[in-house]
Formats: structure tokens, sequence, C-alpha cells
């Protein structure tokens, strides 16, 4: 079952994430789909391992960079090796070396050291610090969007909406209210939790994490090369990355490596209602991904 799957890699995360920071922790989490993630490991960790925890979500956007604005109102309220960067889980690794990248270049000009590196539920791309589990699975907040996330938009990075001073900005979606779902999302998953808690705690997965990031570049080469891509963004491999694909993009292949297992049958479902061809490749790296279809002009 999903949330069991979820609560255990949750609770294996958080003792991860405890492990690493001896005293107070400031999770920062990535609005929106880490900001769940983000408020379930607060919860967590300040109930089952006694942990004075705060908890925010901020922006990081693709060859944007990080909220800087954000980090220095966190600086300016918590100390810099209190901070863990928190995320959902990793498709190509791209935030994760944005995260590297942007932090990497905040220290240096404001002299503190924060840690770039990311703790993730999910590292299908070895690009994460820190993850409880190498395994492709669909987690929630990767599809439910907004009414799971505090009825928050994605992240909107522009001068007609925020400027230099402000923090990135988003839409706050008034109008959903009424089918908000975001407290019973964590109350109902924090039981999951308490349950897995009481269970003998399980082997953390030890693969290497090098080996994944090996494998996942060797593939975007592959797939490039074979179907002729031009833009590696147009791939998105792993289960939660091609069900946003399937639900919000234009796709134009689905690749799984077998078609019966259980984790992708809402991808066939969505493909077949889509007509997006299926391509079954038993030697696939991943259960499954997703090619967008590429559009000129």
């Amino acid at each position: 079952m999903v949330r069991a799957r979820f609560a255990r890699h949750l609770l294996h995360l958080a003792r991860l994430i405890a492990d690493a920071r001896p005293r107070a922790i400031t999770l920062v989490s990535f609005a929106r789909a880490g900001t769940p993630v983000g408020v379930l490991l607060g919860r967590i960790l300040r109930r089952f391992f006694e942990r004075p925890t705060r908890h925010y979500s901020i922006s990081i956007i693709r060859d944007r960079g990080i909220d800087e604005n954000a980090l220095r109102f966190i600086l300016d309220r918590h100390p810099a090796d209190s901070v863990v960067f928190v995320d959902g889980w990793t498709g190509k690794g791209v935030i994760a070396r944005e995260l590297r990248k942007s932090v990497t270049s905040f220290n240096e000009a404001h002299g503190v050291g924060l840690d770039p590196g990311l703790f993730a539920v999910a590292d299908l791309s070895g690009a994460a610090a820190c993850a409880a589990t190498t395994d492709a699975y669909l987690i929630p907040s990767a599809v439910l969007g907004c009414t799971i996330s505090g009825l928050v938009s994605r992240s909107i990075l522009n001068h007609d909406v925020a400027g230099p001073s402000d923090f990135h900005a988003c839409v706050f979606y008034e109008g959903l209210r009424g089918a908000d779902l975001s407290r019973w999302f964590v109350d109902e998953l924090m039981r999951d939790v308490g349950q897995a808690a009481s269970l003998p705690s399980a082997q953390a997965d030890r693969k290497p994490a090098a080996k994944n990031g090996e494998r996942s570049t060797a593939f975007l080469r592959s797939v490039m090369e074979q179907f002729k891509i031009r833009n590696v963004n147009l791939i998105k491999p792993g289960i939660g990355e091609a069900t946003r694909v399937l639900l919000r993009r234009v796709p134009d292949l689905l690749l799984l490596r077998d078609p019966l297992l259980p984790d992708v049958a809402h991808l066939r479902l969505l493909a077949l209602a889509k007509n997006v061809p299926i391509r079954v490749d038993p030697a696939l790296p991943y259960l499954a991904t997703a090619l967008i279809k590429e559009i000129d002009g």
C-alpha cells in the first residue's frame, strides 16, 4: 500500500535528519510538492524524536535558483547549521543540482555555511545527499496539487509580481478553500506513521547513490539519442514524474519496464485515455518514463 510505504520512508528520513542535526532543526522544503513532506517531517521529528523543529517552505526554480530573500529571512531567525533542505523525490536530479549550485553561491556571497545537500524521501537519480529509499513509486504530493499543499500554486518569478526584495510569488486559490484537504492529508499520514513507528525499524536502503547517478546519466543520454530528443527536460523518469506528464503536459510516449505491475496501472489507464503510445522495455532502469511532445515554435 502506497501510503504505508510513504509513512515508513518519512519515518526513516526523519531519523536520518535527526542523526544529521544534533540540536534544533529547521526544515526548508520546496513548494509546492515538497510542502506536505516538510510538514509531515516536522510533526514526526517533534512527536517521535522529541526534537524542536521549525518548518518553512520556499521556492526554487530550475535555471533561476533558490529564493534568496526567503533564505535570508530564515537565517535571521535560525542558525545555518540547523537548516535541512527537504523534498519528496528526485527525478533527473535537476532540483538537487540547482540547490547545490544556488546555496554554494549564497554561502560564498554571504559568508554563511548552509549545507547544500538535499534530503529526499525517494532518490531515483542519486542526486540527493541523503534519502530514505532509491525506489520509485507515486508519492501523493507529486500529483495532488494545491488541495493538499496549502492551496498555493507553483512558484512564480517575474517582475510583474515579485520585486527584488520580495519572496518568489504564488497564487492562493481562495475559491478552492471548500475542497482543501491539506490538514486532512497530513493527519491521515500521521496515523500511518504512528503504525510504522510501532514496527521494527527496516533496514536502510544501501544502494550506492553514485551508481544511481551514473545510471541516470547514461539512461538520459540513451533516450535522447534513441528518440532524437534535443532537450533533456522533455524526459521525465520515474512513476511520479511520468504521472505528472500524463495529467498536466502533452505526452508523446510512455515507457514501461513491466506493464503488469500494480504501481503503473494508473499510467496505462491515463495513456489509454489520452491515446499516448506505450513502449515496453524490460531493461528500463526506472519502472516508468514519460516523454513530453516537443512543440516547435
